[in-house]
């Protein structure tokens, strides 16, 4: 890239990390989810854990939404994707104030607002990837850290709005608030051009072609990275989806204190975000993750096991959003170094869906065990084999070009035997 052209890239990309930050805080927004789901069991007589389920399926249609994303930004561009993104988002939020059944909350919350979001969080997240292909931890940490933040905010707004407008207005307002944030943000996004930049030394090292979808589901790679995604989602969106009722039913605490977590947890989601979001520039990416599990692993643990009071509660739910917010930023940056930055849109979009069915089997997986105990103790056990595995995974041609040296050294003793 020539100096001029690079020099034009550092004054123009600013508004548009911008608005990326703007877009993804109104994204993130669904991550107050748990505000809901007591005030609709009051409202409407739903079981509590029936209503849960729709930020399950909220976030199967969210990551399903993805795999369509890169053919319609192909079609509208950016700008076009996000003006309809935040048409369904805006509009499936304002149609459930309506929704009197529980399958229709099923519908407009869960799958619309879901699919409505997924295809802007995936497409919003890679452009901005690619205006700074030199620093993808640190952007994706930015972009991802900032759809926390949108819990972070939104929790207070939206517990506001429950307490004062009741929980039918209050998806009214959320609709509107999601449609102007996506519209603000998408007047400053642009489409990121396709660059034939130089690649780093680690850039090289890593990815030294670019793989088709087809070519990725051909490496065994492409599957553990998937498990490793799943477990690391299933623990997190587990709890993100329900952690005032884990707090009350686990830990004792009464209904407001519980929903304190929901703004604790969205603060460390954040956290992890931004802190292992940067970090994973400066250090193994595999090993960040595999600590990161490590400790989701101890805090899952701790919640099945330990009697809780309110402090232990609270620092293992926060180690638990922090972790996972760390490991879903991390991921697209892991999914470029195995399989190349050519087709990282589409091909994430594939280990992406781990995401969705992370969160929607923990429902179900939770109804079948008979709670959070032993829920949380299947979450320990995966959380313990995906550590394992990323610290044994590697880049397909990292190892390809460890197996050729030491069959290179084989042949050298065999020679210098005879």
């Amino acid at each position: 890239m020539d100096a001029a052209r690079k020099n034009d890239m550092q004054v123009t990309c600013w508004p548009i990390l911008i608005g990326t930050v703007i877009v993804m805080i109104g994204l993130g927004t669904i991550y107050t989810w748990s505000l809901f789901n007591q005030p609709l069991e009051d409202k409407f007589g739903w079981d509590v854990g029936a209503v849960a389920t729709t930020f399950s399926i909220m976030s199967f249609a969210l990551s399903l939404s993805t795999l369509s994303a890169s053919k319609i930004q192909e079609k509208l561009g950016i700008r076009g994707l996000l003006a309809l993104s935040a048409i369904g988002m805006g509009a499936g939020l304002v149609i459930t104030a309506f929704d009197t059944e529980l399958w229709m909350l099923y519908i407009t919350a869960g799958i619309i607002v879901g699919a409505a979001n997924g295809i802007a969080y995936m497409t919003t997240l890679s452009n901005a990837i690619q205006w700074y292909p030199e620093k993808k931890g640190l952007v994706s940490g930015i972009a991802i850290g900032a759809y926390g933040i949108g819990s972070v905010l939104f929790k207070y707004v939206l517990q506001f709005l429950i307490e004062h407008s009741g929980v039918s207005l209050a998806f009214l307002y959320w609709g509107l608030i999601s449609f102007v944030l996506l519209g603000a943000g998408l007047l400053l996004v642009r489409q990121a051009p396709v660059l034939e930049a130089k690649k780093s030394a680690q850039q090289t090292a890593t990815a030294e072609r670019d793989y088709s979808v087809k070519d990725m589901l051909k490496t065994k790679e492409a599957y553990f990275l998937f498990f490793i995604l799943f477990t690391a989602c299933m623990s997190g969106l587990y709890m993100i989806g329900s952690v005032s009722n884990i707090g009350i039913s686990l830990a004792g605490l009464d209904a407001a204190t519980a929903a304190n977590a929901v703004a604790l947890v969205a603060l460390l989601n954040t956290a992890g975000r931004l802190v292992l979001g940067a970090a994973s520039d400066y250090m193994n990416r595999l090993k960040v993750v595999a600590g990161a599990l490590l400790i989701t692993a101890i805090a899952a643990v701790v919640i099945s096991h330990v009697t809780l009071n309110a402090v232990l509660f609270f620092i293992s739910v926060s180690l638990v959003a922090f972790c996972f917010g760390g490991n879903i930023t991390i991921f697209p940056t892991i999914v470029a170094e195995f399989f190349g930055l050519k087709n990282q849109s589409r091909n994430y979009g594939i280990i992406y869906q781990g995401f969705g069915l992370g969160g929607l089997s923990a429902s179900f997986i939770s109804g079948l065990l008979g709670g959070f105990a032993p829920t949380f103790n299947l979450i320990a056990i995966l959380c313990s084999l995906a550590f394992i595995v990323a610290l044994t995974l590697h880049v397909p041609e990292e190892k390809a070009a460890v197996r050729k040296e030491e069959q290179r050294r084989e042949q050298y003793r065999k020679r210098q035997a005879y």
